[in-house]
């Protein structure tokens, strides 16, 4: 398993269709604000860095899950900067991981906080989602 004080960064530059107003198109408050990267991006890229540090640590038939996250959003970015976040491992606990998360862009840093993901049974994971699609009259999650 990943020890705490490993660390790895993911670098990503930032394409057009990655601001607020691309967010959600259709919600009228988002497109008045303007075309910076959104805070729901940077979210995802730090969750995208921490799960790309994990995957080499998980044993066959598993796989991870974002359970908590909390950051500041601190300052804009803009389309065709690139974006690096480095992250670090400062728990582990059971199947639970925690890391730092820090993202600087071009200029200056854009976000930090923490972020925590659990080690899950991949297979599991899907028959209790497919469960709730059933229940919920949905489209079933597909095996990839």
């Amino acid at each position: 398993m990943i020890e705490v004080g490993a660390r790895s960064q993911l670098s990503y530059r930032i394409p057009a269709g990655r601001t607020v107003p691309d967010l959600y198109p259709d919600s009228p408050e988002f497109q008045q604000i303007p075309a910076v990267f959104a805070t729901g991006y940077l979210v995802g890229l730090m969750e995208w860095a921490c799960a790309r540090h994990l995957v080499p640590h998980l044993p066959r038939g598993r796989t991870s899950v974002g359970t908590h996250i909390d950051i500041t959003h601190v300052s804009p970015s803009l389309p065709e900067m690139t974006v690096t976040v480095e992250v670090e491992v400062t728990a582990v606990l059971d199947r639970t991981i925690r890391w730092s998360v820090l993202a600087r862009d071009d200029r200056d840093t854009i976000g930090e906080g923490t972020h925590r993901r659990a080690v899950i049974d991949t297979d599991r994971f899907i028959a209790r989602v497919n469960d709730k699609a059933a229940a919920a009259s949905v489209t079933p999650l597909l095996r990839r």
